[in-house]
């Protein structure tokens, strides 16, 4: 086994062809390499040959911005500049997050002092670089945002959008009686109740009513004391029983009989109880009364109305019940505890009661006077004269014994109706104080509305005559007009002045 030889040591160039090597050809004297430039990074420029001249890939050129131009140190010895091909890629922009690591591609991006901004005209704007597949980036500088450009417009500052107007809240029809955002409708969630001292007053209204009531129960206190001579020493009895029954008004019972007899009212059922008695609350409330003291009664009926009656009665219909907003019935409501705590009720009531025995002496009197005049004819002219003479001798001995008081009688519906008019107004005005102004001019509005229903209808089975209201009856309506009752109720919806 032959032992393995040395290798020969190897000696620069002559020595080698005396040991008979090939001779080979000496090295290429390496590139002059430049010292590196010094930057302001402590780091130092890899060691790297120079790239060769390429013609497609040439390495993209830096954009120059005009507001930010590089600032490279110059010195003989800086690098070579690199080749631009035809083909050159497009410039990046940029950006202010710092330098980009050196790669061995493209040499490393230094970071650039920003020098001050050069002003430019308005004429010549500023070229950003562009690029197809981004917008330009706007370079952000501490001297002050970029001068804006006309194919591109300077981002400025954001600011909040305008805020959409809320929409328009829906009409007042299209929303149900018993929807929270209906306008009228109030909340019954009433916190603590403070009760007035005064639980009821007796108002001018009032007092009227029964001074006009007055020539009535005289005329009535005749008639009684005609039907008393029946009874004989029980007379007096009978006449002191009719004075005593007007206390009957605000007897309980008696009320109640009335409410269903006469005005056709009923009890409300557990589940209109439950509709009414929060309303009835807050009306109570906020007037300081005492909601107990009163009773709440139903009225079936399909039209929108509402009656309060005797002492403790509060009576509505059906249909304002059922079709109105809780706030409208509660003014509703409220007009009628007006009519309540001002004494107009009960004052009513009891010249009603006692004007009642005149009323049906005078309806018997009509009666008979009716039969008398159709007997009279069947003796001719002289028999219908005999029963004018003595219905005329009758009526003037009547007139000058009781010093022509009866005469009274004849104006007295006029009279009370002008009374009964302003009591409706005094119960508008208390409503109104109550805070229930809109919501009693919305009912007022839907009361004449339906007034011009039944007109017009009664236009129509007129066979298109209109319908007009004499002078007379107007004087003997118990209740203004709409323009009337909504004029009064201006100052309560006018916005209060400070």
């Amino acid at each position: 086994m032959t032992a393995p030889q040395p290798s020969p040591p190897e000696y620069p160039g002559p020595p080698a062809e005396a040991a008979g090597t090939v001779p080979q050809q000496p090295a290429p004297p390496p590139y002059p390499q430049a010292p590196p430039p010094q930057y302001p990074r402590s780091q130092q420029i890899p060691q790297q040959p120079p790239p060769y001249p390429q013609t497609a890939a040439a390495p993209p050129a830096y954009p120059q911005s005009p507001q930010q131009p590089p600032a490279y140190p110059q010195s003989p010895q800086q690098a070579p500049a690199y080749p631009q091909g035809p083909q050159q890629a497009p410039a990046y922009p940029q950006t202010a997050a710092g330098p980009s690591t050196p790669t061995a591609t493209s040499p490393p991006q230094y970071p650039h002092t920003a020098p001050p901004p050069v002003p430019q005209s308005p004429q010549q704007p500023a070229a950003y670089p562009q690029s197809p597949q981004q917008a330009p980036a706007y370079p952000q500088t501490a001297a002050g945002p970029s001068t804006p450009t006309a194919t591109s417009p300077p981002q400025y500052p954001h600011t909040a959008p305008p805020v959409p107007p809320p929409p328009a809240s829906p009409p007042t029809a299209a929303l149900s009686s018993d929807d929270p955002a209906h306008p009228h409708h109030i909340s019954t969630d009433h916190g603590r109740v403070h009760i007035s001292r005064d639980q009821r007053r007796t108002d001018v209204t009032a007092v009227g009513n029964l001074l006009l009531h007055l020539p009535n129960f005289l005329c009535s206190l005749f008639v009684v004391g005609l039907v008393s001579l029946f009874f004989g020493g029980f007379g007096i009895v009978v006449v002191l029983a009719w004075l005593a029954s007007g206390a009957l008004v605000f007897h309980r019972p008696t009320e109640s009989a009335l409410a269903r007899h006469l005005l056709r009212l009923r009890y409300p059922t557990p589940q209109e109880r439950a509709k009414l008695e929060p309303v009835w609350r807050e009306v109570t409330a906020r007037a300081g009364i005492d909601g107990r003291t009163y009773e709440l009664w139903v009225e079936d009926s399909d039209s929108l109305n509402a009656v309060a009656a005797a002492g403790h009665i509060v009576g509505v219909t059906r249909f304002a019940m059922n079709q109105l907003p809780n706030g409208e019935l509660a003014a509703v409501m409220a007009h009628e505890l007006g009519h309540h705590v001002g004494g107009h009720a009960w004052s009513s009531l009891l010249g009603y009661w006692y004007a009642l025995p005149g009323r049906v002496a005078w309806r018997f009197l009509k009666a008979f006077s009716g039969v008398v005049f159709k007997v009279s004819r069947a003796f001719g002219c002289l028999g219908v004269a005999v029963v004018a003479v003595t219905i005329g001798c009758v009526a003037l001995a009547t007139i000058s014994t009781l010093y022509g008081l009866p005469l009274l009688i004849l104006g007295v519906p006029y009279a009370l109706a002008a009374v009964g008019r302003r009591a409706e107004l005094r119960a508008d005005e208390h409503a109104a104080a109550l805070g229930f102004a809109p919501m009693l001019a919305a009912v007022l509005d839907k009361l004449h509305q339906q007034e011009q229903r039944q007109t017009a209808e009664q236009t129509a089975q007129s066979g298109g005559a209109p319908v007009q209201e004499s002078a007379l009856s107007k004087l003997l309506s118990s209740h203004p007009d709409y323009h009337t009752r909504l004029h009064h109720l201006q100052p309560y919806l006018q916005p209060q002045r400070h």
